[in-house]
């Protein structure tokens, strides 16, 4: 007998979802229209949201270059101190409908309805409609999701198209499909353009999945994962190559980099810096999170700072992994239903170990990236379970994970006992109903129809609380947090206003706060300037909110932290001699920033004057 080996044959044809019935297009439609308005509703209430990227939005309105490099001002002295794509989709935005808050913030609530239908299309590729409802809700009802789609930090961006990039690869996995697999790379690269290094943290979650379970050979599978690692370094690196060989004397100064490279700002400042501390500058330190997130460590995403944000179903979507990886175990190598537990379980665990150990500044807003994954577990890993209730073991466990997932939302519904004091009893109450029926089983369908409403009521009322208190709430500032403040939250934010010159240097200049209203003689002297910048002041918040009250250009010295070097000495002389600059503002905030040669050079060689409680240098005037 002999034996021939077969040449390798076509790939396989992609796997068909299942057809959509039109209860399922109405579930969908209401799901997607329910998380518009949750989105939507009374956006302009937070106004320009964090000023700092604001005024980047409305300075790149004025002029190109600010548009390419993500320039802070029109005059385009310092970027921000993130990659522009984030801000190209409002300022592109603002530039169609006129700068406002709303059409700065409508973009980014639109991406948090294209993330929800995405990660909806990604979890019915694979479990069925019911599970993709399941998903899609929890990704629209996580609180942090909800702040930061009605927020303009670039999380937005950075999350759907982390999600997009996870549902590309669902479809190469289902056939080999280098296309599919080449399009997430890609999706990666621009994500990295929203916020550098962050968006890194899930590629060994999409490539652990393609690896272990795309249909063919294991060379062919590494040759198409580096192809789309070469996708993914195009993607990122048109832009990042451009802005280091544009001659530096001609372009913005990198905000945010101490030599004035976008190399150093995505290794440093926003890489390395935010696991290892230091954030890229040697000033600032290693302070476990800068103060904002809680002290680093494993428990650090069921904190008293983070846990309300994020992890409702934390608990249950890692119970439901290990639960779902035992029962698939066994099955074949390329079963899609372990596929996708690999891939959004270790999109899960990397990017919550990463978030928890991180040294660097860590604020709890940054966990919106970590709700895709938890979602995704819950969908997927909810079904499989489900699936297996009939039989002693699968009810035990189904029950066990709904009876903490009660207890867990009501130890965070205690954190914060001023809200809905009512709801931690009725989500015991209704948890305690869910695990009798589990346990019980009644017999026929409508009761396993009725009981698996008690489970999602159960599941969701907390987190759907909390993302509708975040949805009625202004938000402003630098580090906005979503749900009613927890007592932790109360504590922090009164030892700042009492003491604000106990946090690390830079910090301070870090935090924003909320919009001041700027004295309107201030407001006028600004408007009747009539040089490229009406004025110039140490630091960015300070320089934001008197630009977009005034609707003027006002120069950010040192950018975000105040502490980068930009411009210098010899080039704000030049400024102010070329009579380009018109005023000085000292001392913006209570406390100062550090001080610098620009301002001993205003306070030892121009007068000054008080105007709406502000002591403002007039350049023009030079003492004798």
């Amino acid at each position: 007998m002999t034996a021939t080996l077969a040449p390798p044959g076509p790939a396989p044809a992609p796997v068909a979802p299942p057809p959509r019935r039109g209860y399922e297009q109405l579930a969908l439609a209401a799901l997607l229209a329910a998380t518009a308005v949750l989105y939507l509703w009374d956006l302009g209430a937070s106004g320009y949201a964090n000023s700092y990227y604001a005024a980047a939005v409305e300075s790149m309105t004025r002029s190109w270059e600010a548009f390419l490099f993500g320039s802070f001002d029109a005059g385009n002295i310092i970027t921000v101190d993130k990659p522009p794509a984030s801000l190209w989709l409002m300022a592109l935005s603002a530039r169609i409908f006129g700068f406002s808050s709303w059409s700065m913030l409508v973009p980014e609530a639109l991406m948090g309805v294209a993330t929800v239908a995405l990660m909806y299309a990604a979890v019915r590729r694979v479990s069925g409609p019911r599970a993709a409802l399941l998903a899609g809700a929890a990704m629209a009802l996580t609180p942090v999701a909800v702040l930061m789609f009605r927020f303009n930090n670039p999380d937005a961006l950075l999350v759907l198209l982390m999600v997009a990039a996870a549902y590309a690869t669902v479809r190469a996995t289902e056939a080999a499909a280098t296309g599919w697999l080449l399009l997430a790379g890609a999706l990666l690269g621009l994500a990295f353009l929203a916020k550098m290094g962050q968006a890194l943290i899930v590629v060994p979650a999409l490539a652990l999945a393609y690896l272990v379970a795309a249909p063919t050979g294991f060379w062919r599978r590494i040759r198409q994962l580096l192809g789309a690692g070469v996708a993914l370094v195009v993607a990122a690196g048109w832009w990042v190559a451009t802005v280091e060989l544009w001659p530096a004397p001609d372009r913005p100064y990198i905000g945010g980099s101490q030599t004035n490279s976008v190399l150093e700002l995505a290794f440093g400042y926003n890489g390395l810096g935010r696991i290892f501390g230091g954030s890229g500058d040697p000033r600032m330190g290693g302070h476990g999170g800068g103060g904002f997130g809680g002290p680093a460590g494993l428990t650090r995403m069921f904190g008293a700072d983070v846990g309300a944000q994020v992890s409702w179903l934390l608990p249950a979507a890692l119970a439901l992994l290990v639960i779902g990886l035992g029962l698939t175990w066994r099955a074949p190598r390329i079963d899609r239903t372990r596929a996708s537990l690999l891939l959004w379980g270790t999109w899960t665990i990397v990017t919550a170990v990463v978030f928890s150990l991180a040294e660097g500044i860590f604020h709890s807003y940054y966990t919106i990236a970590l709700a895709p994954g938890i979602a995704a577990l819950v969908g997927v890993g909810g079904h499989e379970l489900w699936r297996h209730r009939e039989r002693w073991p699968g009810r035990v466990a189904l029950a066990l994970v709904v009876a903490g997932t009660a207890a867990w939302a009501a130890v965070l519904l205690g954190r914060s006992p001023e809200f809905l004091p009512w709801l931690r009893w009725v989500v015991i109450g209704v948890g305690a109903l869910a695990v009798l029926a589990l346990l019980l089983r009644p017999a026929g369908r409508r009761w396993g129809a009725v009981t698996a409403l008690v489970v999602a009521l159960m599941g969701f009322a907390a987190p759907a609380a909390f993302a509708v208190e975040t949805a009625a709430t202004p938000h402003t500032g630098s580090i906005p947090a979503a749900g009613p403040p927890t007592d932790a939250t109360k504590a922090f934010l009164d030892k700042l206003r009492r003491d604000p010159h106990g946090l690390p240097l830079g910090v301070a200049a870090m935090l924003g706060g909320p919009q001041q209203n700027i004295d309107p003689e201030l407001v006028a002297l600004l408007q009747q300037a009539g040089t490229k910048w009406s004025a110039a002041t140490v630091g960015a918040s300070g320089s934001a909110q008197l630009a977009l009250s005034s609707g003027t250009t006002v120069m950010a010295i040192g950018g975000f932290t105040s502490f980068d070097p930009a411009p210098s000495l010899e080039q704000f002389q030049s400024y102010v001699r070329a009579g380009e600059v018109h005023y000085f503002l000292a001392d913006r905030f209570e406390g100062g920033r550090a001080g610098s040669s620009i301002s001993t050079w205003v306070e030892d060689n121009f007068t000054h004057t008080t105007v709406g409680g502000q002591t403002v240098y007039d350049l023009t005037r030079a003492r004798t």
